[in-house]
């Protein structure tokens, strides 16, 4: 099977190894639309097969936990018959090829993950990265994405609330898109991705398929990039809003008429995954005719259609009985809908074409089957040089130390970004953009939702066990700040080539440390993804995992605390540890250079005892603000900022104010609280400038800095 000199089985991706498998499995030679299958499905971004041993080690379960790892959204018990359902995703090698549709397509592949559950998605967060902005195509790459977050997310209705914006020199070649989604349900409304039992009819819902996204997500991101990445434009697929609004809400009424046994979105491997995986979790096959799909486009081959990742499209399992009801739904709401097979009793997946059988496979096989690599682990040389290295910055300018910090883009407001989302579609948002955490109330109750999502790719190229570790114990306290006590988390984990074992190094230490985080807070691990092959031009990005944790307020304080809630005369309390004067893979560290150093390792019992003090301080504290980005100083700018009041600081000293070790956060309260026996009281609030270190500036000057870093250098 070869073309051109180069076996079929390599162009689609697959290693002649995992060819020789395929032909082990099915006693033959593959028929040109079974490679294909196989090819997406076995595929990094599919399978998982170079992460799959080592995503073992998180802790996933808990009483609470309804679903979690393997279906197509993490779903947790919120008490009251109530359902959340979470998850995680990246788009960054589409968004690389074309920012605007990587982007735009990432949401909507996140938006049906999570209302293929039976939720309706209620909020979205973005964790985006680039190189830095002096350089135009940084530049062109930031605002595409943005823009085709905002342009998905706003036509769908579904509000971006949060995430987090950073610019380095590693993601330059290679930007980060990860998308995060949550929704809720009540429990009679859960759907699983299941083809049910035989007999049942599958059902076609949505767009029609065409040539765009052929192999897309599974080739994308299966494979370093180079010059020529992109000449891979056609492998990224177009999305269009209104037709997921539609869907989604013709979805939410068959889950609400009980009309559907399982349903699957098609993502990434579209039809390929779509018909096989559901019918393998049930333990059955499938008869499938692809001469029923509806396609957009003539002269399409069974390859093509199977791999075809064409956008807003949901494969529903009915009984017989109840087709008819489905087609009715489909048809009022204006999407098409197709009939297009049916689950068999054994554990075949039979497709023809033109009356041709072109496929005969186990169904299971394109999962259950696939390659399981144990790659080489080797922990890199170069490490014990950064750690030998500290940075030591000694005294610094204060005032001229912020401003610089707060014009940095990294450090800035994200509010060029995030102003262009409609963050208060449904009117559910309490607290939103540019605070800590995101608080949500869960409509026609007292409950809220709080989410953080938060990564830090500079810590974790130091050390990424102690990095990933603190980025679990850091989404939890900017949880907690918001009154939410963390009840889940999930992960993207974003590295570079599996193949070189420094890179699996930094991937099973990325996972041990969020392991450990996750399990000494007693928090599970729902979903998540991996992210590989985050390379360009044989340079890897530094490893870069996101952490989502999920938070339950119930009830919610009334109300929550918020940036803008200082007042003159009020007193600013630092409360946690006190800090060292380790600065690596700090914000102040990043002015001056590379990172070097080993960052501080997270303490537990710590950890725990300063989110139980920011549970009970969220409510009675008016404001409530982790210390990280930046250390205390940035922190209490940002208060003051936000705020439009002055402050005075009665702390000294480099570390005490740009030191970023975790466990800390400052409250603003009123005078004559009882004191915590963490805390310490560092200063007040008042007048127009913050004073601190024996320096002056004026709040004008510091708002003018950190809301000006973005624009300013998108102006170049």
């Amino acid at each position: 099977m070869t073309t051109t000199g180069t076996p079929v089985y390599a162009q689609l991706g697959m290693t002649e190894e995992e060819y020789l498998k395929v032909v082990e499995i099915l006693g033959r030679e593959p028929r040109p639309a079974e490679l294909a299958m196989y090819s997406v499905m076995w595929s990094e971004h599919c399978s998982y097969k170079s992460s799959r041993a080592h995503l073992r080690r998180f802790p996933t379960e808990a009483p609470w936990v309804v679903v979690g790892p393997g279906e197509n959204a993490g779903v947790v018990d919120i008490g009251d018959g109530w359902l959340a359902a979470i998850r995680i995703e990246s788009h960054n090698h589409p968004s690389f090829v074309e920012p605007y549709q990587g982007a735009a397509t990432g949401v909507g592949g996140i938006l049906r993950d999570v209302f293929t559950m039976g939720a309706r998605p209620v909020a979205l967060w973005d964790q985006i990265r680039f190189g830095p902005l002096d350089q135009p195509r940084n530049r062109y790459l930031f605002g595409g994405v943005v823009s085709g977050i905002a342009g998905y997310g706003n036509a769908v209705g579904v509000p971006t609330v949060g995430g987090e914006v950073e610019f380095d020199d590693c993601y330059s070649g290679n930007p980060l898109v990860n998308v995060m989604c949550l929704g809720v349900l009540r429990k009679e409304q859960l759907v699983l991705g299941t083809a049910g039992a035989p007999g049942n009819v599958a059902v076609l819902l949505g767009a029609a398929t065409g040539r765009d996204g052929i192999g897309g997500a599974s080739v994308l991101a299966s494979a370093s990039f180079d010059e020529s990445a992109t000449t891979k434009r056609p492998s990224v697929q177009v999305g269009d809003p209104f037709e997921e609004k539609k869907l989604i809400e013709a979805c939410l009424e068959l889950y609400e008429k009980g009309l559907v046994d399982g349903i699957q979105d098609l993502g990434a491997a579209g039809l390929s995954c779509a018909t096989s995986e559901p019918a393998g979790r049930a333990g059955l096959g499938m008869d499938v005719d692809l001469d029923r799909v509806h396609l957009r486009e003539t002269g399409m081959t069974a390859p093509e259609i199977l791999m075809s990742e064409s956008q807003e499209r949901m494969l529903a399992f009915v009984r017989p009985e109840k087709v008819d009801d489905v087609l009715e739904v489909a048809r009022r709401w204006e999407i098409d809908a197709s009939v297009i097979g049916t689950v068999r009793a054994d554990d075949r997946l039979v497709v023809t074409h033109h009356g041709e059988v072109v496929a005969d496979i186990p169904a299971a096989s394109l999962s259950g089957d696939a390659p399981l690599y144990h790659r080489p682990i080797a922990r890199p040389d170069w490490i014990d040089g950064l750690w030998a290295d500290p940075y030591r910055p000694g005294d610094v300018l204060v005032v001229d130390t912020l401003l610089r910090l707060l014009r940095h883009p990294g450090v800035g407001s994200a509010a060029w970004a995030y102003e262009q989302y409609d963050h208060m579609l449904f009117l559910d948002t309490v607290v939103g953009p540019g605070h800590d955490g995101t608080l949500l109330r869960v409509e026609g109750t007292k409950k809220g939702l709080a989410v953080s999502t938060d990564g830090n790719g500079r810590l974790c190229l130091l050390d990424p066990r102690r990095g990933a570790s603190r980025l679990v114990w850091e989404a939890a306290l900017n949880v907690a700040v918001t009154g939410a006590r963390p009840i889940a988390a999930v992960d993207n984990l974003n590295l570079g080539n599996p193949e070189k074992p420094e890179v699996m190094w930094q991937l099973v230490e990325v996972i041990e440390g969020m392991s450990e985080a996750c399990e000494a807070l007693g928090i599970p691990v729902v979903g998540g993804n991996v992210s590989l092959y985050n390379e360009t031009d044989r340079r890897d990005i530094n490893p870069t995992p996101v952490v989502g944790v999920l938070g339950l307020a119930d009830p919610m304080p009334a109300p929550p605390p918020r940036l803008d809630r200082a007042r003159p005369g009020m007193e600013i309390w630092l409360i946690g540890p006190e800090p060292t004067d380790n600065f690596a893979g700090s914000c102040l560290e990043r002015l001056d250079g590379p990172p070097r150093g080993r960052p501080t390792a997270a303490d537990p019992e710590a950890g725990r005892a300063v989110i139980e003090e920011a549970l009970r301080l969220a409510h009675v504290a008016p404001v409530l603000h982790d210390v990280s980005d930046g250390g205390l100083a940035v922190a209490v700018a940002e208060i003051c900022i936000a705020s439009g009041v002055g402050a005075t600081l009665e702390v000294e000293g480099t570390a005490a104010l740009f030191g970023e070790d975790p466990h800390r956060f400052v409250a603003v309260v009123e005078p004559g609280w009882d004191p915590p026996a963490l805390g310490r009281r560092i200063g007040a609030m008042g007048g127009d400038s913050l004073v601190v270190g024996g320096e002056r500036v004026a709040v004008s000057a510091l708002a003018d800095a950190y809301r000006n870093a973005i624009p300013e250098a998108m102006r170049g």
